[in-house]
């Protein structure tokens, strides 16, 4: 799968994804960083990357419709987060990924779980 990670994310899960077998670019290695999310989507979407990222505005399908993009997946760490935790984040997406596909939709990870956004059905 072809990722983008967002800035707040370091090498260490940089390197979780791309030991998985995926194609990875940073927001920091193109030279991204404090962009408008407007800008960085826009980016990813033109890319067909998935962004994962810590940035609950990306959780808001209202603002980015999962539908539109390759997928947006948002790690959601608890309240006093340890660096493991991340890594723990970013071990149940690997696995995720092996078993679903992301593209067109959000997930949010958080420990030991993914909430899948499920938009209502028009009745």
């Amino acid at each position: 799968m072809k990722l983008k990670l967002d800035e707040n994310l370091g090498k260490g899960p940089r390197n979780i994804f791309i030991s998985a077998g995926h194609d990875v670019k940073t927001v920091s290695g193109q030279r991204m960083e404090g962009s408008p999310d407007h800008v960085l989507i826009s980016a990813i979407n033109s890319e067909q990357r998935c962004l994962v990222t810590l940035d609950i505005d990306f959780a808001n399908p209202l603002l980015f419709p999962p539908n539109t993009y390759s997928g947006i997946a948002v790690l959601r760490l608890p309240s006093h987060p340890t660096y493991d935790d991340l890594i723990a984040l970013c071990e149940t997406l690997v696995a995720a990924l092996e078993k679903g596909e992301i593209r067109g939709k959000l997930w949010i990870i958080q420990k030991g779980r993914i909430r899948e956004y499920q938009p209502e059905a028009l009745t």
